[in-house]
């Protein structure tokens, strides 16, 4: 029988993965001391193991890990197990050492010394070099007989709404094939093996998340999709696409859920010119009730992007009606572009979020924090921290918020909210920590929910040195690269709503001069990064945060920062880093959660220079945003000519004509033509225009 390969081919990452990172040091630390198993591989491919405790363990051929049996009363993937993978690697190393040995010297000549013992830490050789290999190589044959029926069922349903994938092929700096899901990453570890195949998704949902990553993988093969590039896989073209299993399993008709998606957007797209014809200045009750009607039928054909677009404009609308601080006609205005772009849009999965699974429950999960965000709410009595978190195994970044309601008269700082408690842990120690949990959730916008009266399954222990390890794009080493991998995103109106999509951690190579911009209120600094990128730290001041400047600026004159974790922009065509966290030789620091202290001496910041272009547009969407809160019905031709000048002298004359036509026609369509328009222009112009 031939080595097992699957099993020579696990790191402590990928057990680490599959159990948990406490069995995997302990089964390590009994091999080591000489208490590991005695296996023996049979001719049918099975390996058992014999422990000195008299527990015995076998894993057949062609099974997952947890599929393996012992005599231990351990549920799940026991210690054992985890051994048994261990000892196995060990023997296959001392007999690779023994065969090089006899190569090596004359048959005459006696050995010496004794045998490597089972705990030596000499690499385990693989069987042949790897060459690059593809999961789209499973056939749905393979699927089936790894996961079912039921599993390839739900995945043909989600196939054929469409599904957000983004394909990484195996290459040197990938060694793992993987596909980011919309609720999760699957990658696949072990060569040529859908047993080790990783999805961080509980059971339930794991072989329906492997199937879709392997039909991506099939499509993106098909079309020759680059490695990195976001893509929508499936959809009702596509539906028979490399599914032919899952159609012989049990077919789902996507009629009914295709007829409740038009009358779920058809709904938008009335509701949006109403609001746009009246004025959102005249919403009442009634509107609202509509708007939250429409919201709870777009969440019911997964069409979480719109619907998350119209629970923020019901928030608007309803602070507007409050006299709630928290109204921005800006912002409403946004929000009503996005929702009838998103009707327009010919990628209807990437505008909708279709084929999304509203939330994914996780398996024991490993999760680091990269800082805190406070903010205020319902015109003051309301306080949200935002956790930060990284998630390595699926490199990506998420959140954990948690909104307190402040008493009246107490001020809710940052500072007096770092010692409330969550998860059992003061905030202030949990944005410094490594969590590790088995009540993790995550939403389709990469929001993380800890399930009620599971705390105890949830262990918080300090942060280390967990961001030096944090796999990219977590941790960038040269940011101006990743800007450049973000450059063909879609317009921020289609985009997907990703919680914490710009979270990173950055290598500081070297921290320059800092300067403080009176104005605007804004501490600003030159970070270099391990490749010479010049990055803009920028950071504003907050009155519910009135230590963030002081305790920022001086934990980057401290003169031992390595790392600064933050959400990255482009401005200007250069990287700018609104920090959350930095990471000294004392210890993280976390601006937002500081105590207010004596202020800080500043050199004071020229003022910045004027932008004539972000002027006129500017000015051109507030116009917008006024016709939207007063209502296109009582718009009167003049109201736009000012902005439409001003567009035209800056040579904006498309945008200009734009507002001339809507001046000359007041309709929804004209002006979500110019608002379309004006705030992509304005997101661009931002982004990449030099000063």
């Amino acid at each position: 029988m031939n080595a097992r390969a699957d099993l020579l081919a696990l790191d402590a990452d990928t057990l680490a993965a599959l159990a948990n990172r406490g069995l995997v040091k302990r089964a390590a630390r009994e091999l080591d001391s000489g208490a590991g198993a005695s296996v023996s591989l049979d001719a049918a491919g099975e390996v058992t193991a014999a422990f000195p405790d008299g527990s015995r363990a076998a894993l057949p051929a062609g099974v997952p890990l947890e599929a393996g049996t012992c005599s231990c009363p351990a549920p799940g993937v026991c210690r054992h197990l985890v051994g048994l993978v261990l000892a196995y690697q060990a023997q296959a190393r001392s007999q690779a050492r023994s065969r090089s040995a006899s190569a090596s010297e004359p048959e005459s000549a006696p050995t010496s010394g004794p045998a490597a013992g089972p705990g030596a830490k000499a690499p385990v050789p693989p069987p042949e070099p790897e060459l690059p290999w593809s999961p789209a190589e499973f056939d749905d044959a393979a699927l089936l007989a790894a996961f079912g029926r039921p599993a390839l069922a739900a995945a043909r349903r989600a196939w054929e709404r469409g599904v957000r994938v983004t394909v990484q092929r195996m290459d040197a700096a990938h060694p793992a094939p993987s596909v980011e899901l919309p609720s999760c990453t699957v990658r696949f570890p072990v060569p040529r093996s859908l047993n080790f195949a990783l999805s961080g998704a509980t059971a339930a949902r794991h072989g329906e998340l492997v199937t879709l990553a392997v039909w991506a993988f099939r499509a993106a093969d098909e079309d020759g999709t680059p490695s990195g590039s976001a893509r929508t896989a499936g959809g009702p073209k596509r539906a028979d696409a490399g599914t032919a299993a899952a159609d012989r399993a049990q077919p789902a008709p996507a009629t009914a859920t295709a007829t409740a998606t038009a009358t779920a957007t058809a709904a938008v797209a009335a509701l949006t010119e109403e609001l746009l014809r009246t004025g959102t200045a005249r919403t009442g009750p009634v509107l609202l009730a509509q708007l939250a009607r429409v919201e709870a039928e777009l969440a019911a054909v997964s069409a979480h992007w719109p619907a998350a677009a119209a629970a923020e404009l019901r928030v608007q609308l309803a602070a507007y009606a409050d006299r709630d601080t928290r109204h921005d006609p800006d912002r409403v205005a946004e929000l009503l572009v996005e929702l009838r772009a998103r009707l327009r849009a010919a990628d209807r999965a990437l505008a909708l979020g279709t084929g999304e699974s509203a939330v994914t429950q996780l398996r024991r999960t490993r999760l680091v924090a990269l800082g805190c965000r406070v903010s205020a709410g319902r015109g003051g009595a309301e306080r949200c921290t935002e956790l930060y978190l990284a998630q390595p195994d699926a490199g990506i970044a998420l959140v954990l918020r948690k909104r307190w309601a402040v008493p009246e008269g107490r001020p809710g700082t940052g500072a007096e909210l770092a010692g409330r408690r969550l998860l059992g842990h003061s905030v202030r120690a949990l944005a410094g920590s490594n969590l590790v949990s088995e009540s993790v959730s995550r939403s389709a916008g990469r929001a993380v929910t800890v399930e009620r009266g599971r705390i105890a399954s949830t262990s918080v222990t300090p942060l280390g040195d967990a961001w030096a390890s944090l796999p990219a794009p977590l941790l960038l080493h040269d940011a101006a690269a990743r800007l450049r991998a973000l450059g063909g995103r879609p317009p921020r109106p289609v985009r997907p709503r990703i919680e914490a999509e710009n979270a990173h951690v950055l290598a500081v190579a070297e921290v320059g001069p800092l300067g403080y911009d009176p104005a605007r209120q804004r501490l600003e600094a030159v970070l270099r990064d391990a490749a010479g990128t010049e990055v803009r730290l920028s950071a504003e001041h907050d009155v519910l945060c009135p230590g963030r400047i002081d305790a920022l600026a001086a934990a980057l004159e401290s003169g031992t920062v390595t790392h600064v974790s933050g959400l990255l922009r482009p401005e200007a065509g250069r990287p700018v880093l609104d920090p959350l966290a930095v990471r000294t030789a004392a210890g993280p620091v976390h601006p937002d959660l500081a105590a207010e202290t004596d202020p800080h001496p500043f050199t004071a910041l020229p003022p910045a220079a004027a932008d004539p272009l972000a002027a006129a547009l500017t000015a051109a969407r507030t116009a917008l945003a006024e016709l939207a809160r007063t209502g296109l019905d009582a718009a009167l031709p003049h109201q736009l000519a000012p902005a439409a000048a001003a567009l035209r002298r800056t040579g904006l004359r498309t945008a200009a004509a734009l507002l001339d036509a809507l001046a000359a026609d007041p309709s929804p369509d004209r002006w979500t033509d110019a608002a379309l328009h004006l705030l992509t222009a304005l997101d661009l112009h931002r982004e990449e225009a030099r000063p």
